[in-house]
C-alpha cells in the first residue's frame, strides 16, 4: 500500500497544471505567482549549480556558459546572464513576445548558478560529484515545476525553441535537440566541463520536471 501511494505521489504529469498561483497572462502579476516565480527560477538556479559543481560534466547550456566564462575570463553568472540576454534578443526576428516571466527568468536564474557556485565546494570526488548532480537535476525539476505553473511566460531559451517551431514548422522534439546540440558542441569547444552529468542531465531532466508537476497538481489539486 506504501509502495503504491509512493509511486502515485512521484507520477509524471503529462500536461502544465492550473495551479491557486497560476496567472491568466504574461502579465497578470500577483502576490502569490511573483513569489512562487521567484522562488521556483532560483531553486533551479541552484540545481543548475550544483550540477556544474560536481565537476563530472554539465548541463547543454552550462557547457557554453563555463566555456564562455573561461574565454572572457567572467564568472559563471555573468555569462549565463549574457546569453541570456542574446538568446532574448533572437526573439524579436522570431516574434516571440517575452512575458515577465521571462524577464525574471533572466536575471534570477543566473544569480542563483553564481552564488551555488560559490557556496558549494566544487567536487574532486566522483561519487559526490555524482550525488550533487542527481540533487541539481531533482532541484531543477521542482524549481521548473514552479515557475511554469505561474503562467507567467516561458524562459529565453524555450522561447527561442518555440519560435524556431513556429517559424520552420519543425517538430519542436527536432528543433530543441538541434539547439541543445548546437549550445553543447560550441560549449565543448570554448573549454566548458562534459561528462558522465551531461549525459544524465540529458536523460534525467525531463522526465525530473514531469515527477514534479505532477506533485504540484497533486498538492494543488481542489
Amino acid at each position: 500500500m506504501r509502495k503504491e501511494f509512493i509511486t502515485e505521489f512521484f507520477k509524471p504529469h503529462r500536461s502544465i497544471p492550473r495551479t491557486p498561483w497560476s496567472a491568466s497572462g504574461r502579465w497578470d502579476l500577483s502576490p502569490s505567482n511573483v513569489s512562487v516565480l521567484t522562488i521556483g527560477l532560483f531553486i533551479f538556479g541552484l540545481g543548475d549549480g550544483l550540477v556544474i559543481q560536481s565537476n563530472i560534466g554539465n548541463g547543454p547550456w552550462s557547457v557554453l556558459a563555463q566555456g564562455v566564462a573561461q574565454k572572457l575570463q567572467t564568472s559563471i553568472g555573468w555569462s549565463t546572464f549574457g546569453i541570456s540576454l542574446l538568446v532574448l534578443l533572437l526573439w524579436i526576428p522570431l516574434k516571440e513576445k517575452p512575458g515577465f516571466g521571462t524577464l525574471l527568468n533572466v536575471i534570477v536564474i543566473a544569480i542563483a548558478i553564481q552564488i551555488a557556485v560559490m557556496i558549494f565546494p566544487l567536487q574532486h570526488n566522483f561519487f559526490s560529484g555524482l550525488l550533487f548532480v542527481f540533487l541539481g537535476i531533482a532541484l531543477i525539476g521542482f524549481g521548473s515545476s514552479l515557475y511554469i505553473t505561474c503562467h507567467l511566460g516561458t524562459g529565453p531559451r524555450d522561447g527561442l525553441m518555440t519560435g524556431l517551431h513556429s517559424l520552420t514548422g519543425v517538430r519542436v522534439g527536432r528543433v530543441r535537440l538541434a539547439i541543445e546540440t548546437t549550445v553543447f558542441l560550441i560549449g565543448a569547444l570554448l573549454g566548458g566541463r562534459v561528462g558522465l552529468g551531461t549525459a544524465l542531465f540529458a536523460l534525467l531532466v525531463g522526465q525530473s520536471v514531469a515527477i514534479f508537476l505532477g506533485v504540484v497538481a497533486r498538492f494543488t489539486a481542489k
